[in-house]
């Protein structure tokens, strides 16, 4: 019925976990820990760094994670053309990774904004100080909403890896399809 893609599905898997479980932790471990260094001076520089450190991990997640994806795409190809739900959850996860991909794009825009901000004081990677300027306090509050997006995002892409998995079990092939079939015979 099908091939193994135990490769491709693996790059895609540890690439969708890695950018999940790094967006999370930098939110909670890294912005965390930038806001109780003593020092309101240093708190834009811990974070930057700590977030350069992470990005280009988190860039080889996120290429695992589309190159694994897009072979994927390819092997199901006719999965997801004519098994009912398959199409739709497709559709909706690359729509939910383009959300993911422009998220981060934008964060590492506005945390590089914050990076500049070093020497300045602040409340924590994603607080602005009451004497923090208006282009770095700008982008920490935006970064405040992304900070959180971007692990629903990814979260969300896990999730639907899962359910894509789940459509993948004979039954749900069958049903698909006969689902499939049904309406195009009622049509």
């Amino acid at each position: 019925m099908s091939t193994r893609n135990t490769v491709v599905r693996s790059l895609h898997d540890l690439g969708a976990a890695a950018w999940f479980g790094g967006s999370l932790m930098g939110a909670v471990g890294v912005n965390g820990a930038a806001a109780a260094v003593r020092d309101p001076t240093d708190r834009a520089r811990v974070a930057a760094v700590g977030w350069a450190k992470w990005t280009p991990v988190n860039a080889a997640a996120i290429g695992a994670h589309l190159i694994g994806g897009g072979a994927i795409l390819y092997a199901n190809k006719d999965r997801a053309q004519h098994q009912a739900g398959v199409r739709s959850n497709t559709l909706a996860k690359i729509a939910v990774t383009g959300a993911a991909l422009a998220a981060t794009a934008y964060s590492g825009v506005l945390g590089a904004k914050v990076a500049q901000a070093d020497g300045e004081p602040v409340s924590g990677a994603t607080e602005p100080g009451p004497s923090t300027s208006s282009d770095a306090a700008a982008a920490q509050k935006q970064l405040a909403y992304l900070q959180w997006a971007l692990p629903i995002l990814t979260g969300a892409i896990v999730v639907m890896g899962a359910q894509q998995g789940e459509q993948q079990r004979a039954t749900q092939i069958l049903s698909g399809l006969g689902s499939t079939l049904a309406r195009r015979i009622a049509s």
